[in-house]
């Protein structure tokens, strides 16, 4: 029943269906209802997908989210194989206990919309947005004919997650012409934010005496990634490049990467895919001396950091991400920020590509 939503039937997980054009008043009702709930908000989040059954999905993450993250949630879905136009709303209010008495409660409307959709969604969609509050616009999915200039102009914050898209290289051409007329945008991809403890990790490890003397001599490189997550492995690839200053970017003949780090030694650089590794499985910088690394078995909590030498070894224990992506989605919102770091790898990324 969920998941076909253009069908006359209801669905009593997105809260009461409402006619568009009172969808206000409808809000204004539930607040009136009960005076102990608090409606709070912090910011919009849109949250758009094309996948039938996304709404339902999409609802029970929000519920998740507005525990720590008060906002206005818009979820849109849209049917791409249903030509004629239809379009329909629901409201409902996500409600946690605060300091075990009062209600806290964040507004969300959701919208099933089919036909052609690209003018109908954005005039449907921003004018529920708060508009004294930032947008933040969670796309998910490949990018369609519906993420436009206009769209990208009003976006503060916009995360994707490009390890779901079959090509990335045009996926990110087209977020950088659509965000032309938008130089405030952040960008954040979901990719990346997996990558967050190995890189915290990496740079931990190099705190080390030991590896830091090795750190100019290093010549090789190995990440280990999910055969999902290649994007993953290419950023923090990316990210070590540009980080440690290494030039080139050439492609060998066996499929890895050559560098050339700042004392002239060449690196290659290996992504190695494993269906039985975690999203990145494992980070090893070596020179003939020294080898430091980081691993991670699949679904572990922890990264196992090492640094091997001749007599002499360490190993230590840090957390690791999260795999899903609304707990990634999670520590996004937490942390905030203008994500600059990304922006700084992100042309060596779309190089390595």
């Amino acid at each position: 029943m969920s998941t076909l939503l253009n069908s006359v039937e209801t669905c009593p997980e997105l809260g009461i269906e409402v006619p568009v054009a009172l969808i206000d008043k409808e809000l204004r009702k539930l607040w009136e209802e009960d005076d102990a709930q608090t409606n709070a908000s912090l910011m919009n989040l849109v949250v758009y997908s094309e996948k039938k059954g996304s709404l339902v999905e999409n609802s029970a993450i929000v519920r998740d989210l507005t525990r720590e993250h008060a906002c206005r949630a818009i979820l849109a879905s849209i049917d791409r194989t249903v030509t004629e136009p239809s379009l329909r709303a629901w409201i409902t209010a996500h409600c946690h206990m605060a300091n075990g008495t009062k209600s806290v409660c964040c507004e969300q409307i959701a919208f099933h919309l089919t036909g052609r959709v690209t003018g109908r969604f954005r005039n449907t969609v921003f004018a529920h947005l708060n508009s004294d509050l930032p947008l933040i616009f969670w796309w998910q999915g490949e990018l369609s004919d519906v993420f436009t200039e206009r769209l990208v102009s009003v976006i503060d914050r916009l995360i994707v997650d490009s390890s779901a898209w079959k090509n990335p290289a045009a996926a990110f051409e087209q977020i950088v012409e659509a965000s032309q007329l938008n130089s405030d945008l952040v960008l954040q991809d979901l990719a990346w934010t997996r990558s967050w403890q190995f890189r915290v990790g990496i740079a931990a490890l190099f705190d080390d005496a030991v590896a830091q003397e090795a750190l100019p001599a290093i010549d090789r490189v190995k990440i280990v990634h999910h055969p999902d997550h290649r994007n993953s492995a290419i950023q923090l690839l990316a990210w070590l490049a540009v980080q440690a200053g290494w030039k080139g970017d050439t492609i060998a003949a066996d499929g890895s990467f050559r560098f050339e780090s700042k004392a002239g030694v060449t690196i290659n650089g290996l992504l190695q895919a494993d269906s039985d590794a975690a999203p990145l499985g494992e980070v090893e910088l070596a020179s003939k001396e020294v080898i430091v690394s980081l691993v991670r078995q699949k679904g572990a909590a922890h990264l196992l950091k090492k640094i091997e030498a001749a007599g002499y070894s360490a190993n230590s224990l840090s957390p690791s991400d999260p795999d899903d992506a609304p707990e990634l989605i999670a520590l996004q919102l937490s942390r905030g920020g203008k994500n600059s770091l990304f922006q700084k790898i992100l042309p060596r990324f779309r190089k390595l590509l």
